[in-house]
């Protein structure tokens, strides 16, 4: 989800075209007052992917996101003065442009009757409440949405998407909200993710960071090759370290990440310093070194392919993976 405000079009777009660069499928942006609104046309004819209005309080941007031609728009019930009564007439207008919708209840913004009944935001609750919204647009025969079901709380979260996923069959959309700051938020959502991913539980996910959009793209998307949910690129296989290791893994490896830094084709690759399992792995991997005694064995699809002086594996390996990268692409482009 963008960070800008909306009605900064140079500015969204911008950050719409970092994040299809790091691999973004969907793009939400907030909708929260009437030049937001305004944008939202010029927004969606020049955005690369399917962009999404992201609409609280004021019912009248559900209209005007579905006017401008968004490909879908997330609506919060608990937030949407008089949401209800407003129902048939969203869905009327969705239906006759195509406009798909999310039914996005979160913990914080649950239902007053719901938190009424329950006393906090318990799986139980946020479910109920996204069955209720549910049948009001079944109601008036309007079946095209998704919904999901927001928690702070990793375990809440699997629970309550559990349970949805038993008590309907419409596309769910994962997130674990307010997850925290980068390294906390990743955590937390590769958590409720991989448990409810592996259980099938999920139709598109967005990793909530407190981090640039960008680094939210990177997690979700790396999360999703590791499923292998996602086509794999470059995926990096290293060292630890520990007592054994006879080279300085940890800044060899950070060397390689960065100068490999881009590279988009399906690449393995092992930084390995550890006698142990160095050899195998590297050998496993498409492009690999065993390092140690200061010198590095280089592996090519599992054959050796040179030894060099410890100061010349980066600039080995990182001659190779590009010897690999272009052979990869020519192929691709032969067809």
């Amino acid at each position: 989800m963008t960070t800008t405000p909306t009605h900064d079009v140079d500015a969204t777009l911008q950050q719409i075209a970092e994040c299809v660069a790091a691999g973004c499928d969907i793009m939400r942006v907030a909708c929260p007052t009437q030049a937001d609104a305004d944008a939202l046309p010029q927004l969606v004819q020049k955005c690369p992917i399917p962009l999404i209005a992201d609409i609280h309080f004021q019912p009248r941007y559900v209209f005007a996101a579905i006017d401008a031609g968004c490909a879908g728009v997330r609506v919060n019930p608990g937030n949407i003065k008089a949401f209800d009564d407003k129902v048939a007439e969203i869905a009327a207008a969705a239906r006759a442009s195509g406009t798909s919708l999310r039914i996005g209840i979160n913990a914080g913004s649950l239902d007053a009757r719901l938190m009424a009944k329950y006393g906090t935001a318990t799986p139980e609750a946020l479910v109920e409440s996204a069955l209720n919204e549910a049948r009001l647009f079944e109601a008036v025969g309007f079946y095209d949405f998704a919904i999901s079901v927001k928690h702070h709380d990793v375990v809440t979260t699997i629970e309550a998407y559990r349970q949805l996923s038993d008590a309907c069959d419409y596309p769910l959309h994962l997130g674990v909200t307010e997850a925290g700051p980068t390294l906390q938020g990743t955590v937390k959502s590769c958590a409720a993710f991989g448990v409810l991913l592996a259980e099938g539980i999920g139709d598109t996910i967005r990793v909530s960071l407190s981090a640039p959009p960008v680094e939210e793209v990177v997690v979700g998307t790396k999360l999703l090759e590791s499923m292998h949910l996602r086509a794999r690129t470059l995926e990096i296989v290293s060292c630890p370290t520990c007592g054994r290791c006879q080279v300085d893994a940890f800044a060899l490896t950070d060397k390689v990440t960065e100068g490999l830094k881009g590279l988009t084709v399906p690449l393995r690759v092992a930084v390995m310093g550890c006698v142990v399992n160095g050899l195998g792995e590297a050998r496993e991997a498409d492009l690999g070194v065993a390092a140690g005694n200061g010198k590095g064995q280089i592996f090519v699809h599992g054959e050796v392919v040179t030894t060099v002086p410890e100061e010349d594996i980066v600039a080995e390996l990182l001659a190779q993976a590009r010897r690999l990268a272009d052979e990869a692409e020519d192929s691709n482009a032969g067809g």
